[in-house]
């Protein structure tokens, strides 16, 4: 059974409540029908509902659904996709951002704290409850995991945040101070090698850690420092598991019936029902029908299709811009002309076909990852079932040829690692890299490889803050159908403290001795 399938959410505000207690002993009456932190918790099942309340928290706004690190919400911050309207996820792919702005500004700092929040409940109460050595060793592990997920997550968009490892009081929160990008990201380490140490290489159910998910996720915490020597260390203790392969399908990954399958790492678990027990990707980004309530709201851009090469290396013929590409640009994108899911789109522009959100005005191009079911049989919205992939075992094969360039090794290695992604699926062959390309060379075709492959899935956009290649590729404009300019984004050009979110203002507001990150 999925972990997060039968979900009981537990407030956390509730968790940390303190039972006032009366010095008479036989006054001390607790409400035995009622779960309060006299009586809770107190066994295996008490402790297993923390810990899901605990995975509840991936499946909210900002930590990674609707494309945080996980669908194509994020990418919509990047030049491949377009986000319509003045949300706060459009201004920070267009430098109209501001700590002020809620969504990705604030609720990815409450939610990860959250997270955080609840591993420490969970941890404390590990101590508290009699469990077998084995149970409490797993616990441990996820609890360790989750945070360090959450840490990891913080260190990346705001820099360094204040290291909580126990319930604070009120007034201790309130003057709680940051720590350095670099011992946040050391926290966010330290708490994957007590998971790696603790969890199996398999879970005890579908959707729970394991060791290869926090050896991953450890790995990308060092390649998001550029700590290239330590990335190759980590992917050698994940291939040593033996476990993770490439999905021989790239279409196939993203479908229900392949979940969980052996390029999967790390993922999220969803189910179609009325219990918030799905998720609204398939409404944001995948399938519309083009009404105000449904339609696709982060559509790619021109430039990502742009962006896919041609099978056999060949120039792209401009009357047939979209035929004789990478196929991974058709399991992506839904392009004019696409038959898909029982439904054809001879006439692309809206409202003939894209379904997009009438409030889009790019109409000729809309989402096809994690789409589910024919335009007839649409899960009603939010309830979409597809699992959120947040590591797959594609990511392991760049990030290990993006290291070994980095760390100036051998250039054929890496590139016969990126033309594993390019030739090695039954779907997707396209010409091989050559050998005996230079370092520079190299870097630039495994960062545009990381683009296709992952175009949509909400890694562009710490790809390109950690490369630092910002003010390389904007200001870039968004053309509609007609080619008219929808939007230009970083119209002045892109800043360097663009590469860090800002600390949100109502948590400066509260807090005295955190500082603003420079910009903001």
């Amino acid at each position: 059974m999925k972990i997060n399938k039968l979900i009981i959410y537990i407030l956390s505000s509730f968790l940390l409540l303190p039972i006032a207690a009366c010095d008479e002993e036989f006054l001390e009456f607790y409400p035995e029908d009622k779960i309060t932190s006299a009586n809770f918790p107190e066994n295996e099942g008490d402790i297993k509902l923390l810990l899901n309340g605990v995975y509840a928290l991936l499946r909210e706004n900002s930590i990674y659904n609707e494309g945080l690190f996980g669908f194509g919400v994020l990418d919509g911050a990047t030049p491949n996709a377009h986000n319509w309207g003045n949300t706060p996820i459009a201004k920070a792919g267009n430098g109209q951002l501001s700590a002020s702005d809620g969504h990705i500004v604030t609720f990815r700092w409450t939610r990860c704290y959250a997270i955080i929040f609840r591993a420490n409940y969970l941890l404390k109460s590990l101590e508290e409850v009699e469990l077998g050595e084995a149970l409490k060793t797993t616990y441990t592990g996820e609890a360790h995991f989750l945070r360090g997920l959450a840490y990891a997550l913080l260190a990346d968009s705001y820099g360094g945040v204040p290291i909580v490892e126990s319930a604070l009081s009120t007034e201790e929160a309130r003057n709680i101070s940051r720590a350095s990008l670099e011992e946040t990201w050391n926290q966010a380490i330290s708490d994957y090698d007590i998971a790696i140490a603790n969890l199996d290489v398999d879970a005890p159910e579908v959707g729970r850690a394991t060791k290869g998910a926090a050896l991953g996720l450890k790995m990308r915490a060092y390649l998001y420092q550029n700590k290239y020597e330590q990335v190759l260390g980590v992917i050698e203790q994940i291939e040593a598991l033996g476990k993770y392969n490439l999905f021989p399908s790239y279409e196939g990954l993203f479908s229900e019936e392949n979940e969980n399958n052996k390029e999967v790492i790390f993922d999220v678990q969803y189910i179609s029902g009325e219990n918030s027990q799905g998720s609204l990707h398939d409404q944001y980004c995948g399938t519309g029908t083009g009404s105000w309530t449904r339609g696709s709201r982060y559509v790619p851009t021109d430039d990502l299709v742009s962006a896919y090469e041609m099978i056999d290396g060949s120039e792209v013929d401009p009357e047939n811009p979209y035929e004789g590409r990478d196929p991974r640009l058709g399991f992506t994108v839904v392009l004019p002309g696409s038959f898909i899911l029982g439904h054809q789109f001879p006439n692309y522009i809206y409202p003939g076909g894209a379904f997009n959100h009438p409030g889009n005005r790019l109409k000729h191009l809309s989402s096809r990852k994690y789409r589910i079911g024919s335009m007839s049989e649409l899960p009603p919205s939010g309830q979409s079932s597809l699992n959120n992939i947040v590591m797959r075992y594609a990511d392991v094969l760049l990030s290990k040829a993006e290291a070994i360039i980095e760390t100036n090794g051998s250039i054929d290695e890496a590139v016969a690692l990126i033309n594993r992604i390019r030739t090695e699926r039954d779907d997707v062959r396209i010409t091989p890299l050559p050998m005996g390309l230079s370092q520079a060379e190299a870097r630039e075709k495994l960062r545009h490889e990381r683009r296709i492959e992952f175009a949509l899935e909400g890694l562009y956009w710490s790809d390109i803050r950690r490369w630092g290649i910002g003010n390389e590729i904007y200001p870039i404009e968004v053309k509609d159908h007609n080619g008219d300019v929808i939007e230009t984004k970083f119209p002045n050009g892109y800043l360097e403290y663009y590469d860090l979110l800002p600390i949100p203002d109502s948590e400066l507001s509260l807090n005295d001795m955190l500082e603003q990150n420079p910009g903001w």
